[in-house]
């Protein structure tokens, strides 16, 4: 089940939730039909549990966004960029350890 903590980012809220968030966020671009997503999935609820109040955790689903997947250069899945104030600061891709993504968050909010 999905942490209600993940945010669902879309093209509606993509400015608010991202470009102009003073702060980090994780981003995990990801598709329904992608079998390394949906084992990323409870990766991605754990760290919005880790990291409630320090970063944004969120999720796009590329099938459903796929103009912000370009925009961002996203020919694999899952990838995941780190934004800090609206700029992307790192981008990990493939399905990868917790503690790899945990890493690239604290690096980000040094």
């Amino acid at each position: 089940m999905a942490s209600e903590k993940v945010v669902h980012i879309t093209s509606q809220n993509f400015d608010s939730e991202i470009a102009t968030y003073k702060g980090v966020v994780l981003v995990d671009f990801w598709a329904e039909w992608c079998g390394p997503c949906r084992m990323m999935g409870p990766v991605i609820d754990e760290l919005a549990n880790d990291y409630e109040g320090k970063a944004k955790i969120s999720k796009l689903n590329v099938d459903e966004e796929h103009n912000i997947a370009i925009k961002f250069g996203i020919t694999s899945i899952p990838t995941l960029i780190i934004f800090k104030d609206g700029n992307p600061v790192d981008k990990i891709i493939g399905a990868v350890p917790k503690s790899m993504l945990s890493s690239a968050l604290e690096k980000a909010l040094k």
